[in-house]
């Protein structure tokens, strides 16, 4: 069943947007064109990001009778939720409550259940889109923030670089890049602090199994010999010490959407300027008989799979994003377009080049992208799957003592549920063999309570801004709380602060736990645990 007719036509949400794509390929980044003259726009509070977090925020403030202003540099709304991330982690749905929960019911109308966390990226485009047109809230598409202006510890303004600018009382970063957060002058932290940093046990360099070769592969170009260097892909350095700090953040990829349907598949492209030896090493690895590349194809709606990384080697890019945390959009572009020739040519290798086993072409060739996703990008998703970029450092850190509830929030927003997760973070040769390095996978802890201090920043920096999504906690604890549902939570419940902070006349930081907590269980947000129906 098919729910394009149910989309809303995107002029009828996106107010203005700088210059239409002159092709039909992915981008983070469309250059504003110089025609374009300056416009003033005034809100109460501005959302920055139209991620699935930044809409939650966005309509939250519309329902409570605030204007608001979301502003976002994509072309459509909903970031990884509607991008490609359709096989949804939750770690425990009875932790997820409010808007967040409201949204997955939303989807599972379309489909004629209660609610629905497996979906196809369409339907949930779907969805938030009709949240959004019933709210009237007003988008700004394809801005890209380019300064912000203080004044006496407050922003009063950001502008982006089309020359949109948006006044404010009270703005919300709800980006996954935390670029406003960043121009407002407030702290972040990228990559990984090692653990004496927070005490911690599962932060920085960590040499484990997950994710690993499970048998030894020869890292360099002639095999067996060090001098003729090492295959694309491998730093040929050894990571720090297991759980020093360094400034690498988790692997990025894109969640493809597949299907094996003849009348909907397109078959993977060939990226250009395609060269197999950049395969080099998986070839190697597939010759030792490792056969699991299919292993985290996840059935979703409509005969179709969420295809995430999976192993040794796989749409995980590893290595490939170091840069973009904090790099310019034009920077971020070329990443994101390395990203994109690097999984293209990755599943065009896997279905055609005859270095790969026959069974293992076989069982990948039937499969290929969706005619009915992303139909403006030749069903490949428009999001980079940015896992983790800026981290806020704010009065309050979370930490791994509070994913394993040796530490406790006092000041809940919301609930993490999920494994402390991270993908991998380096790659690189050691005693004649390749090793991944960074992936960690800890969990066997019941949810626990997110701080609301985790999501503004100390007065002293910004006294009106709130970061939901960039918010402070540690590269691990991070690797836990990251999951779509919760930034949703996290949105709503820095929507309902928002509201507060106005209507009380005080900096974020000020806002009473004893008026924020009743605003948010009248919300249906979760924020202790055990509840009814838990375990």
């Amino acid at each position: 069943m098919s729910f394009r007719s149910l989309l809303l036509p995107l002029s009828v949400l996106l107010l203005v947007t700088p210059m239409a794509l002159a092709d039909s390929a992915p981008h983070y980044y469309v250059p504003s064109s110089s025609r374009l003259r300056p416009k003033t726009v005034r809100a109460e509070v501005c959302v920055y990001g139209g991620t699935a977090a930044g809409v939650i925020a966005a309509v939250q403030l519309k329902r409570l009778g605030h204007n608001v202003a979301l502003v976002t540099n994509g072309s459509h709304l909903g970031g990884m939720t509607t991008g490609g991330l359709s096989f949804t982690d939750f770690g425990n749905k009875a932790a997820i409550g409010g808007m967040s929960r409201e949204l997955y019911r939303r989807i599972g109308a379309l489909y004629g259940v209660d609610e629905e966390w497996c979906f196809e990226p369409h339907v949930a485009e779907a969805a938030l889109d009709g949240m959004v047109a019933q709210s009237g809230l007003n988008v700004y598409t394809r801005q890209y923030v380019k300064s912000a202006r203080k004044e006496e510890g407050r922003l009063v303004s950001l502008t982006t670089e089309s020359g949109l600018t948006v006044k404010a009382q009270a703005f919300i970063d709800a980006s996954y890049e935390g670029d406003l957060m960043a121009l407002a002058g407030v702290s972040y932290a990228v990559g990984r602090e090692g653990n004496e940093t927070y005490g911690e046990t599962l932060n920085g360099v960590q040499l484990r199994q997950t994710h690993q070769f499970n048998s030894p592969v020869d890292p360099y170009l002639a095999e067996g010999h060090p001098a003729s260097g090492v295959l694309p892909g491998i730093d040929p350095k050894e990571p720090g010490p297991q759980g020093s700090g360094d400034k690498r953040v988790q692997a990025y990829n894109f969640r493809l959407c597949l299907t094996k349907d003849p009348t909907n598949r397109i078959p993977f492209p060939k990226p250009e300027g395609y060269d197999p030896a950049r395969y080099t090493l998986l070839a190697r690895y597939l010759a030792t008989g490792w056969n699991e590349v299919t292993r985290k194809f996840d059935g979703i709606r409509g005969s179709k799979v969420d295809m995430n990384n999976h192993g040794g080697f796989s749409t995980d890019f590893i290595g490939g994003n170091y840069a973009y945390p904090e790099a310019d959009h034009a920077t971020r572009e070329r990443i994101f377009q390395d990203h994109v020739s690097y999984q293209q040519g990755l599943m065009y290798f896997l279905a055609n080049d005859p270095s790969v086993p026959e069974a293992i072409r076989a069982e990948v060739g039937p499969w290929g992208l969706c005619r009915d996703e992303f139909t403006d990008t030749g069903g490949w998703p428009r999001q980079l799957y940015i896992r983790e970029a800026r981290r806020m450092v704010s009065d309050t850190v979370m930490t791994e003592h509070n994913c394993k509830g040796e530490k406790v929030s006092e000041d809940p927003v919301g609930l993490g549920a999920y494994n402390m997760d991270s993908h991998n973070c380096s790659r690189f040769a050691k005693g004649g063999r390749v090793w991944n390095e960074g992936d960690v996978q800890v969990g066997g802890y019941p949810p626990y309570p997110i701080s609301y201090r985790s999501i503004v920043p100390r007065k002293a920096e910004c006294q009106n801004l709130l970061v939901p999504v960039c918010m402070s906690a540690s590269h691990i604890a991070y690797g836990s709380i990251r999951m779509e549902p919760v930034f949703m939570i996290l949105a709503q419940s820095a929507a309902l602060a928002a509201d507060l902070a106005l209507r009380g006349g005080v900096a974020v930081q000020d806002v009473p736990y004893t008026e924020l907590r009743p605003a948010l269980e009248r919300a249906g947000q979760v924020l202790g645990w055990p509840v009814k129906g838990g375990s």
